[in-house]
Parts: structure tokens; C-alpha cells; sequence
């Protein structure tokens, strides 16, 4: 298997792994404002996302940054809890302003989580002798199993909300209010002082 086909496949794995649970809840929270109609909305916000993990796993795996990992494990689920509060109390409202603060804000979150994957992409690289093509395999690997979280969510979405009539808010409600209370749940359990 060559290095580059190595990294790609532990990446998506390190992503849809359940045992990780915590980075597909941020990507589930993340979308449970959206249908598939508001796909570009959904690409933007990930992609926000997407950059402010990429640089912090490559800055962090390439020990240019390090932070205390206690509190890595802690901030990820109030990013969480941050998003799904978001989604519960803003509801209704619109417009430039409000996507370009959740846009900022994916961006500000992707730092966090991308501090996270950068912990276990440092342990498996000890014996590389160069890090860029790992780097960005991995990183390449990451994105493409969060593309395919995206579509998971936004394909149930559909058929929940477009095929069986679920009432929108409803189901929003259900995803936010999964993703605060087993944020919250996180936060407690990973409190670090």
C-alpha cells in the first residue's frame, strides 16, 4: 500500500470511527439546521470548518503549536454545545450577519478539532521521515469522511423532512438538542481542572 493510499484511509477512518463520536456529533450539529435545498450554505460552513482544521492539525503535528490535550478534549464538546445552542436560539433569523458569525465561527471550531485529530495523526507518524505526504493524506482522508457524514445527515434529512413530512423545526430541534445534551454530558466528563 503506498503512503499517500495509508494516510487517506486512516484519515477517513480516524473520522467515521464511532469511537469518535465527538467530532460527528460537531458535524451533525453543525447541519441540523439544513436541508438539502440549502446545500451551499452546508459546503461553506464546512469548508470553514475544513480550513480551521487544516491548519491547526498540520501547525500542531508539526509541533510548531501544542496545546495542554485536557483541554483539547474539553473544548471540542463545548463547540458542541455552542453550535446547538446557536441552532435552538436562532432560529428564525437570517441574513449576512448571522451566517457570517456561524461561518466564523466553524472556522474558530475547526482550530479546536483539528488540535484534536492532530494528537493521534502525531503518534502515528513518529517513524515518517518526511511529513508533508502523510500531512496531507490524512488530512485529505479527514475531509472526504466528513463529506460523507455531511451527506448521511443531509440524505436522512431529506427523507425525514421531504419524503415523510417530519416537520422541519421538529427535527432541527431533535438534532440540536441531541448534540446539547451529549455535548453537555462530554463537557462534564472532560472538565479538566
Amino acid at each position: 500500500m503506498s503512503l499517500f493510499k495509508l494516510y487517506f484511509t486512516l484519515g477517513i477512518q480516524h473520522i467515521v470511527d464511532l469511537k469518535g463520536y465527538d467530532h460527528i456529533l460537531f458535524i451533525l450539529t453543525l447541519c441540523a439546521v439544513y436541508t438539502l435545498s440549502d446545500w451551499k450554505k452546508v459546503l461553506v460552513l464546512v469548508t470553514a470548518f475544513t480550513l480551521g482544521h487544516s491548519l491547526t492539525l498540520a501547525l500542531a503535528t508539526l509541533d510548531l503549536v501544542r496545546i495542554d490535550t485536557g483541554l483539547v478534549e474539553f473544548l471540542i464538546p463545548l463547540t458542541i454545545f455552542l453550535t446547538a445552542l446557536a441552532n435552538l436560539f436562532t432560529p428564525g433569523l437570517g441574513g449576512r450577519t448571522l451566517h457570517a458569525l456561524k461561518y466564523g465561527a466553524a472556522l474558530f471550531f475547526g482550530l479546536i478539532h483539528g488540535l484534536g485529530f492532530s494528537n493521534y495523526l502525531r503518534s502515528l507518524l513518529g517513524g515518517e521521515r518526511s511529513m508533508a505526504l502523510p500531512l496531507f493524506s490524512f488530512n485529505l482522508g479527514i475531509e472526504v469522511g466528513q463529506l460523507l457524514i455531511v451527506a448521511a445527515i443531509m440524505l436522512v434529512t431529506w427523507l425525514l423532512v421531504g419524503l415523510l413530512r417530519v416537520p422541519k423545526r421538529e427535527w432541527h430541534l431533535v438534532l440540536s438538542g441531541a448534540g446539547l445534551g451529549i455535548s453537555l454530558v462530554l463537557m462534564i466528563e472532560r472538565f479538566p481542572w
